[in-house]
């Protein structure tokens, strides 16, 4: 067992995870990064979006060697009804850049692509290791980890916890509460294989040109949740994810679920022909600035996804991730170049890198709207797309009735269902919950 110290452990080989190791290892201090699974990215088997910008802070040339699918040239969304979908989109030739602003990606291979980049900078990476506790001096500072491997104790200046939404290590150590039910949703997803003449055909695509539909609606049983397609080289993933207390209220099935929302009609054109070759559920932070728990302290700091950065108004995960593993490198980095101790007085430095970014700011500016949609889940994600689609239908059908009568049907459907008073009130709600 390696028994030498570290300047830096990090616990956890995702997104966050290896952009703190690599951030650190390649300006000259001496990590090592913990990983439980057989290889980094052997527990992600989805496809996500990965943006671009963000990983070129890092590795700026990643796209010379980068398992990369498809780069994105249009986006979708969809209101979703029990028969179709009422849709907004946006595609432009702009987006075939010479350097493209967002990928698909598949994360088991692009995990296991930036762990093999950390090793090239020089950070030693254990995989099949399960770190069990934090290691706290008499005083209460992290001076390291205690993991499962036998005399399995590593010591390190500090230890970076990205371990992912659960937390599991923070909370033990009393660093954390365990994050809430409401602040945290249950993704499952599949990877469909297809040849990619057959993506590009069904998705009007060119090349390496990827699409992106996402979709809030009926498929989620009025619970807060979201739907999504992705395309891949020669894969689509799809998935859905509601929050873990409205499935433990309202008993569905999210297996089941995801079955629905594959046979629906606007769905199901689009894999047709498929074959399903991997299946996945994993939980994701939803609970947004208000949920973001303690960010650092004595020898430790926090970050991705054990931080609840997620920002799910924009669907956005991976750049918060690759940004708050970043900046804590460089805080660090910043105090071991200066000599300082990583006390939680001088640690502040990473959460003051963070508030001066973009991560913070979009947080804040949406702090409100995770527990909006929460508490009002049956009206944004049944009574509205069902009232949307309607309209639609009421709109498009030329049948001989006038369009005075249409359009009183439409305002009377609404009114039934929400009342003026309603309708006004959630208005006012998302106007003040978006500012």
């Amino acid at each position: 067992m390696i028994e030498e110290k570290f300047d830096a452990i990090v616990v956890g080989a995702g997104m966050a995870g290896n952009a703190a190791a690599y951030t650190m290892a390649s300006r000259g201090l001496k990590v090592l990064q913990l990983e439980r699974g057989e290889y980094p990215g052997s527990k992600n088997v989805q496809g996500a979006i990965m943006y671009a910008s963000m990983l070129e802070k890092i590795i700026p040339n990643f796209r010379e060697d980068a398992p990369l699918e498809r780069h994105i040239i249009e986006q979708r969304f969809w209101i979703m009804d029990d028969r179709g979908h009422t849709a907004m989109q946006y595609r432009s030739d702009d987006f075939n850049e010479e350097k493209p602003n967002r990928y698909t990606i598949v994360r088991a291979q692009f995990d296991k692509w930036f762990s093999r980049k950390c090793r090239e900078v020089g950070v030693t990476v254990l995989t099949e290791t399960t770190v069990t506790d934090l290691l706290m001096d008499s005083t209460g500072k992290c001076v390291g980890v205690k993991t499962d491997r036998a005399g399995g104790v590593l010591r390190a200046d500090v230890v970076v916890l990205a371990e992912g939404v659960n937390g599991l290590l923070g909370t033990r150590a009393g660093l954390r509460e365990m994050p809430k039910a409401e602040n945290v949703a249950l993704a499952v997803k599949e990877m469909h294989f297809l040849p990619a003449e057959t993506i590009e055909s069904r998705f009007n695509l060119s090349g390496d040109e990827g699409c992106v539909i996402e979709m809030v609606g009926t498929f989620s049983k009025g619970m807060t949740g979201l739907g999504f397609v992705y395309t891949n080289r020669e894969s689509i993933s799809v998935g859905l994810g509601c929050l873990v207390s409205d499935f433990a209220e309202s008993r569905e099935s999210p297996y089941a679920m995801l079955e629905a929302f594959k046979n629906h009609p606007s769905i199901a054109p689009l894999l047709a022909g498929s074959e399903v070759k991997e299946y996945a559920a994993h939980l994701i932070p939803e609970g947004g600035f208000k949920a973001i728990p303690q960010l650092y302290g004595d020898g430790w700091v926090v970050v991705g996804d054990a931080a609840h950065f997620n920002n799910a108004i924009h669907r956005e995960g991976s750049n918060l991730a690759m940004t708050s593993g970043r900046l804590a490198g460089e805080a660090i980095h910043r105090l071991k170049a200066g000599r300082d101790a990583p006390t939680k007085e001088n640690l502040k430095l990473y959460k003051e890198l963070l508030d001066e970014s973009f991560l913070m700011k979009d947080l804040k500016k949406y702090k409100d709207m995770p527990g909006l949609f929460h508490t009002n889940s049956k009206n944004f994600f049944l009574s509205y797309p069902e009232l949307i689609s309607k309209a639609a239908q009421n709109y498009l059908r030329v049948d001989g009735t006038p369009k005075l009568e249409m359009e009183k049907k439409t305002m009377k459907n609404f009114i039934e269902k929400r009342s003026r008073l309603g309708l006004i009130s959630d208005a006012v709600k998302l106007a003040f919950a978006w500012r």
